[in-house]
């Protein structure tokens, strides 16, 4: 039976509710009677010179190159190549170099040995400071800097204080629960793509561009996912070679990444780092803030990398009134694997960038933390040199002052606070597509839901919409057939756009029952007829919110400084779902705090990384999680449904207060992310 053909069976349950029951359909759940199972053979060197490979699919054979995609795609041209295959020179450990495919995964694995590939080891390149100025790591270019911006305008400012400070977020895995995987079905005709994903759309792009296919020879379908954190947006070599093996064979082919590949040739995350300095008055206030912004790209410039120095540059005043600002924003070349989007992507990095500096001028000036954070707030609108809209942050303050209990908490030696503007992704817009059809109301979106939920509120919209019982409401995964246009779930952008697309032809709909059935109809005779519309929704303007944390830091039983209680108040807009709003705060601070005491891609300086499992990663226990207290600023928004953005608040919120809170415990100065045990051992420990 086909896979689409079982899911019309499926009663119309919540996620949450399937997934409990064990009805969820991940990709590893397909299988073909005769399916092909793929092995890619990767390097295990940084940086080598390939001398020789004998292999069964290699890339003499596919001869392919990489498209940039997904979150923060970018056509910028540059003369570095990604291939799908390596054939001359690999840049990071766990490039693919060859492939296999087999009968099962057990013979994959055994043919994989036999590959045979000779290299020359080369000097890798591993710090990104130091990539600055060494020999370029790609053949032909003469930088290993590929990325070198300016934004706003330089100036010349005497102040009463001057603060300078290299600040830095080193890489982190995604790690969710699901890895990737794949897979490709090529019927003679037509390729059809399950996928783990985050975008349909994205890697129809991606596919078509790299095996030069038409858009009618390829449908991508989404299975369920079993998260992303922005890992999944985008394209991989493994899903071209996939995708080339099952066009080559006629037959279904499977790709399942393991815990290791993960860990090695999965986009990494943050990896960015900047050179700080802003400039004040006697009384707090900053006249003028410069940053000098590098990002670790590792080998290739793809997902982010071309796109995160500027972006992050952007958003570098958050939400302070800063009159001068300038920037020099850079991205180099590593070997490493490359940068892709995590969670946040440029927002949690630009955070921390200006709240460590805030702290700091705290400090200096011996001013409390709210006065300092008042003080460089506008009242009412306010626009940045560089062109970021901030509502009215000193009303904003002020209210979060008072709901988080300020004026006591503030007196607690482990006390942090941080102060954040989120700026949703809503370019180009987002689609969604409503039909009604033998009694049934189905839902599709152009973002595709990786766990947060977004059956609960599309179903909603769809039954106050339309006065239809929710159990008449089925929640479909995206897939390129059913809606011909869309873009993706990253960037704080689903519940905003997918919303009020939803909203919008859930209108149209009720424009033509009333034609039809007059304009007192019911949802009984709304669901005898047959309705069909699809909407792409595109907004106007900027849509940004703010929000505050607090967090408490304790002395735990071994003397280490420990996270007790994280308290968030975000400006949401109107609420869909508050369970699902409040899991997402809860889950994205857990998220911000592993960046703060443990997550990181170590790397040695062979370019080897140094950690072999989801634990050694840095991702927290359980025994780590604190106690949280979620408040919501409910100001309607200019949507139809009145939402705003927010999955990405508490991984931009947490981690410059999480260290806040830390730093004042231990009676340290902390600079980058993560800490170690001894940054976190407190005196007397």
């Amino acid at each position: 039976m086909l896979i689409e053909e079982e899911r019309k069976l499926e009663k119309p349950l919540p996620a949450s509710v399937r997934f409990v029951l064990g009805r969820g359909k991940y990709v590893d759940d397909i299988f073909f009677d005769n399916m092909l199972y793929l092995k890619i053979v990767r390097s295990p060197y940084a940086r080598a010179k390939i001398l020789k490979v004998n292999g069964e699919i290699t890339g003499r054979e596919l001869s392919a190159s990489m498209t940039s995609v997904g979150e923060g795609a970018t056509e910028r041209k540059t003369r570095v190549n990604y291939p799908v295959l390596a054939t001359d020179y690999v840049s990071y450990v766990g490039q693919p170099v060859a492939a296999v495919i087999a009968e099962d995964i057990y013979e994959a694995e055994d043919k994989a040995e036999e590959v045979e590939i000779e290299y020359e080891p080369l000097k890798p390149v591993v710090d990104p400071y130091k990539a600055i100025d060494s020999e370029p790591i790609h053949p032909n270019t003469n930088s290993n800097v590929f990325v070198d911006t300016k934004l706003g305008k330089d100036f010349d400012e005497s102040a009463d204080v001057v603060l300078e400070e290299r600040l830095g977020c080193e890489r982190i895995i995604p790690n969710p629960l699901e890895p990737r995987g794949i897979v490709a079905h090529y019927d003679g005709t037509r390729l059809t793509i399950y996928g783990s994903t985050q975008s349909v759309y994205s890697w129809k792009e991606g596919i078509c561009s790299s095996l030069k296919l038409s858009p009618e020879q390829v449908r991508v379908i989404q299975m369920d996912t079993g998260g992303a954190f922005g890992s999944k947006g985008g394209i991989y070599p493994e899903y071209i070679v996939a995708a080339y093996a099952s066009i080559k064979t006629k037959r279904p082919v499977k790709w399942i990444e393991t815990r290791l590949e993960h860990l090695q040739a999965t986009a990494h995350g943050r990896g960015a780092y900047a050179d700080m300095k802003i400039y004040a008055r006697r009384d707090g206030r900053i006249v003028g803030l410069k940053a000098d912004i590098l990002v670790d790209s590792g080998a290739y410039p793809v997902g982010v990398a071309p796109w995160a120095p500027s972006w992050i540059g952007y958003q570098i005043t958050g939400p302070y009134a800063i009159e001068k600002v300038y920037v020099r924003a850079r991205a180099v070349y590593t070997n490493k694997v490359p940068l892709g989007p995590y969670r946040g992507a440029g927002r949690p990095e630009a955070a921390f960038f200006v709240e460590r500096m805030i702290d700091m001028l705290s400090d200096k000036l011996g001013k409390d933390a709210l006065e300092i954070r008042k003080i460089n707030t506008h009242e009412g609108k306010w626009k940045s040199p560089l062109g970021l809209e901030v509502n009215d942050a000193r009303s904003f303050l002020a209210r979060a002052a008072r709901q988080l209990r300020y004026s006591s908490l503030k007196r607690k030696r482990g006390f942090g606070l941080s102060f954040f503007v989120l700026i949703p992704n809503l370019e180009p817009g987002e689609s969604a597509r409503v039909k009604i059809q033998d009694g049934i109301v189905r839902v599709w979106l152009g973002g595709s839901s990786h766990g947060q939920g977004h059956d609960e509120f599309a179903r909603r919209i769809v039954s106050e919409e339309l006065d239809v019982p929710m159990e008449k409401i089925y929640f479909e995964n995206s897939d390129t057939e059913k809606i011909n246009r869309g873009v993706g779930s990253w960037g704080s952008r689903s519940a905003v756009l997918a919303g009020a697309a939803i909203v919008e032809a859930c209108r149209k709909i009720r424009e033509k029952a009333r034609a039809k059935l007059g304009p007192r109809f019911k949802a009984e005779d709304l669901l005898s007829f047959e309705f069909d519309e699809s909407v792409f929704f595109k907004p106007e303007g900027q849509l940004n919110s703010l929000g505050v944390n607090v967090v408490l830091a304790t002395k735990d039983k071994l003397g280490f400084g420990r996270i007790s209680k994280i308290i968030s108040y975000y400006d949401a807009g109107n609420l869909l779902n508050r369970n699902m709003a409040v899991s997402q705060v809860i889950g994205g601070a857990m998220q911000g705090l592993g960046q703060v005491l443990s997550e990181r891609a170590a790397y040695n300086e062979d370019g080897q990384l140094v950690i072999g499992s989801i634990s050694e990663a840095g991702v927290l226990k359980i025994s780590a999680t604190p106690d949280f207290e979620v408040i919501f600023d409910r100001e309607k928004s200019r949507m139809p449904h009145g939402a705003k953005g927010l999955g990405e608040s508490p991984t931009i919120g947490v981690p410059p207060a999480a260290i806040r809170a830390l730093e004042k415990l231990a009676g340290k100065w902390f600079t980058k992310t993560p800490l170690t045990e001894e940054d976190i051992l407190l005196n007397g420990g």
